[in-house]
Order: C-alpha cells, then structure tokens, then sequence
C-alpha cells in the first residue's frame, strides 16, 4: 500500500515539471518576439532620422559641366574634379564625345550652307533647283565599265496653297549591249540593304550614241516624285535609293548636309 503511494508522488511530481517546463519555453518565445519588435522599432526611428543625398550620375555630372560654358580643356579640368577615379573617366569620355559631335555638327552646318547657296529659286520663289551631283561608278575592269550618274533635287510650290512637291532627278550614263530601262527605284536602310516597297520612276529621255558592233552609249534620264515629308524624315542621316531595270540597278547617296540645305531654300 506505502509502495502504490509513493508511485503516484514521483507520477505528479514529473507532470509538475513538465507544465514548468512547457511554461518557460513559451515565456521564452514571447520575450524572443517583443525583442524582435523593439529592435526593428528602434530601427525605423533610426532610418527616418537619416537624410540620404542623392547620387548624381554621371550623365548628369556632364550636363552640369557642359551647362557651364566653358571651353572643352576647361571642361576637362571641372571634371578632374570629381570625386572617384571611375566616375573621372566616364565624364571625361562623355565631354570627348560631346565635343566631337559638336564639331560635326559645326562642318554638317557648313556644308549645309554651301549647298544651300547653289540653290536657283525663280518663278517667285516657287521653283527651287538643287546643285547637280556627279560621281563616276565601276562595274568592272575596263575603261568602258564606267558609268556616270548625276542627280539633283528640284522643287515646284504650288502658289495657290503652298504646297511643296520635289523630284529626285538622274541621269545614267553607260555602255552595253542593249538599252536597261529603268522602271522603278526604292529606299535602301543603313545596312544597304534595298528591300522596301518600288516606286515607279518617270523615263524623261533616252539617248543613244557611238555603237558598235557590240554595244552602244547610253543616256538614261529618269525622274523620281519624293514628298516634302519624305525629305524631312531622311535629312538627318541622307539618303540611298537604289534605281532598277530588269538586267541591273544602280544606287546613288544624297547626303544629309544636301538635304538641308536644298530644304534651307525649298520651302
């Protein structure tokens, strides 16, 4: 009977100190979490006392230099300045380029200019004629391979309402066994590559001169109608069309500065 008692003591006495041992794993834990909250609280009153300086880049550092006025060696020197050796370079490298485009720009304007003043404007302003362009072009290994293209610009306005038309004209001169016929011509893209949609070219003339009994001289003139727009949306970087017959084409550039200019005058 003493013995049954005192089982039942050791039973209680175990389950005590499990539900004291229960109690102070959660006390634990509780403490472990208002811990966890005090030390993030204190952490946001830090971050809001903070006032974080904004960190310029350094196209932004170039503008603020440029924004200055200065000579391209003055500006060098304001760039010297600045804080690391990374942002130095990249500065540097970015007011070489800016000036560089800045000098292109400058000759583009002169060239512009130039080609500007050979415009003939008559007929009261309304007839605008743009320099001719000629450039010699080998097909092959001899003399006679050579073929010769000159073009021009031209413009007609409409007195009436003002509105401008212009025509792309060419001539193609070469030696072959037959006459080509041009019929068509499309815009070519940077990589020279002239897959746009053709348009019909207009056959002014065709002349024909010293055959033999192989080949004869020929003279094609042709013109193209472009469209003010049209102009305007390649003046910034020129202009390659490429001009078609069924036996070959031929390509011509108009440059960006000819552009300008002639539309300095046409308008």
């Amino acid at each position: 009977m003493v013995e049954v008692v005192s089982s039942n003591l050791t039973v209680t006495t175990n389950l005590n100190k499990f539900k004291l041992y229960t109690l102070k794993l959660k006390y634990n834990t509780y403490m472990k979490k208002i811990l966890q909250i005090l030390l993030v609280s204190i952490g946001l009153i830090g971050c809001s006392s903070l006032v974080l300086e904004p960190i310029s880049t350094s196209a932004e550092e170039t503008q603020k230099i440029l924004s200055l006025g200065l000579t391209h060696e003055e500006n060098l020197i304001e760039a010297g300045k600045l804080q690391s050796l990374h942002t130095i370079s990249v500065v540097t490298g970015q007011l070489n380029k800016a000036r560089d485009e800045k000098i292109q720009a400058e000759l583009e304007l002169a060239e512009s200019v130039k080609f500007a003043e050979m415009v003939i404007v008559s007929d009261n302003n309304s007839n605008f004629l743009g320099s001719k362009i000629s450039e010699s072009i080998k097909r092959g290994v001899l003399i006679g391979d050579a073929e010769l293209h000159d073009y021009y610009l031209s413009g007609l306005k409409d007195q009436n309402n003002g509105f401008l038309t212009h025509q792309l004209n060419l001539s193609i001169t070469y030696n072959a066994g037959s006459r080509r016929n041009y019929f068509s011509a499309n815009v070519c893209d940077k990589w020279n590559s002239c897959d746009s949609e053709q348009s019909d070219v207009i056959l002014i003339s065709a002349i024909t001169s010293g055959c033999t009994s192989t080949s004869c001289n020929y003279k094609e003139i042709m013109e193209l109608d472009v469209s003010d727009y049209f102009l305007k949306d390649n003046m910034q970087d020129g202009l390659t069309m490429s001009f078609n017959s069924k036996k070959t084409s031929n390509k011509i550039t108009i440059s960006s500065a000819y552009i300008k200019g002639y539309l300095m005058i046409a308008k």
